[in-house]
């Protein structure tokens, strides 16, 4: 089944539209991936906090207390030292997962530039082969926003 040049033009405003929706959704996700980044961050420190004041730890409580308080306070004022960003390529936008304090990056996972499907990443140039969400599926693209980690958790099947 061939084409024409007329259905081209027809569906064109669509497939834009729909181009457009899936780099919206990829931004969204490194969004909630940074949150997440945030949210684990504090966690751990607030953690830390209640543990260096019960009974059970050994150490100078007031160093740790504080340390940790400080790394609160600017988490809340500085965010963390992660960044979640796309790369598009030929087929595929690439989500990468950036380390600000050292430069390190790895890819985190690959999203289908035309169908919106997300795989979790096999390498630096290659997706794995099972889709794990949809992002033009509303169901799927709310899964995979609710369910995302940073570290990728949510990818293995």
């Amino acid at each position: 089944m061939s084409t024409t040049f007329a259905d081209y033009v027809d569906n064109k405003p669509a497939m834009d539209e729909q181009i457009s929706n899936i780099e919206r959704y990829a931004v969204l996700l490194c969004d909630a991936l940074y949150l997440d980044v945030k949210y684990e961050q504090l966690r751990y420190h607030n953690n830390a906090v209640d543990h260096v004041e019960s009974d059970s730890f050994k150490g100078d409580k007031e160093y740790e207390r504080n340390y940790h308080i400080n790394k609160i306070r600017d988490i809340d004022a500085n965010g963390v030292d992660h960044e979640f960003y796309i790369e598009s390529g030929r087929k595929y936008h690439k989500v990468i997962h950036k380390w600000k304090d050292n430069g390190s990056r790895s890819v985190h996972a690959f999203i289908d530039k035309k169908t919106g499907d997300v795989y979790k990443a096999a390498s630096w140039k290659a997706p794995a082969k099972h889709v794990r969400f949809n992002l033009l599926d509303d169901n799927s693209r709310e899964e995979c926003l609710s369910r995302c980690d940073w570290a990728g958790g949510y990818l293995y099947m």
